[in-house]
């Protein structure tokens, strides 16, 4: 084979390599505000119940951008930041629970990656705290379950509080919404409850976590569907 055909078969195939496709972004590892815990760091904004609080998080590989959520546990609402590093600066109330996260993505793709959710409680000038809202781990609300063989299902939650003194807590659960119906009261060591339920019914829960020092937190109301 002449030089000049060899040469010409090496370019053909560099031609056809192409770049590798690009790759999905991963998931960021959280660092600041700790899960759990009382951020005491916030500087006050002047003039009003809010600091600014610097949250933190590991940089995740194939990535270009961050969008941090946090949402305030006794509002629901949500404020949004989109940034390029693994930081950013929030005004958010003092004396609330927040709860947070961290969606990585990049343009190249249509894939994004969520972080773990964490809580965490934003200093103010409270001596005590109340607990944080529990926080649903199943049925998730809007999903469609099966029953099982006794007709019951099985709610299940976590509670958390700041002080490390939770009391107990109220189970609400109804067909209608608010649920006021209260079912049961649990002692802090337990967690979950089975409910009787009917197919093809929608379900409203809610769950009121109290402390030892008389506080109250009420998680949003949940929903789920008996198929």
């Amino acid at each position: 084979m002449k030089p000049i055909t060899i040469i010409l078969c090496f370019l053909a195939l560099v031609g056809c390599g192409g770049k590798d496709s690009p790759k999905p972004p991963l998931s960021a590892q959280l660092v600041f505000p700790e899960k759990n815990s009382e951020c005491t760091t916030g500087i006050n904004v002047t003039g009003t119940n809010n600091s600014t609080v610097q949250f933190r998080w590991q940089a995740s590989d194939h990535t270009e951008s961050y969008e941090l959520r946090a949402t305030n546990l006794n509002t629901n609402t949500t404020q949004t930041i989109v940034v390029s590093g693994p930081s950013a600066n929030l005004n958010i109330e003092r004396g609330a629970p927040y709860s947070w996260l961290v969606v990585s993505k990049n343009t190249e793709v249509s894939e994004t990656a969520r972080s773990e959710t964490w809580r965490f409680f934003n200093a103010g000038v409270e001596t005590t705290h109340a607990p944080f809202p529990a926080e649903v781990i199943a049925p998730k609300t809007g999903s469609n379950i099966a029953r099982d063989i006794n007709n019951e299902v099985l709610l299940e939650w976590e509670g958390a509080d700041v002080d490390n003194d939770l009391e107990g807590y109220e189970v609400y659960f109804s067909t209608e919404t608010p649920p006021t119906t209260l079912i049961s009261t649990l002692t802090s060591g337990k967690s979950d409850l089975k409910v009787s339920v009917e197919a093809n019914t929608i379900y409203y829960w809610r769950i009121v976590t109290m402390d030892r020092e008389g506080n109250t937190a009420t998680n949003s109301i949940s929903e789920f569907k008996v198929r």
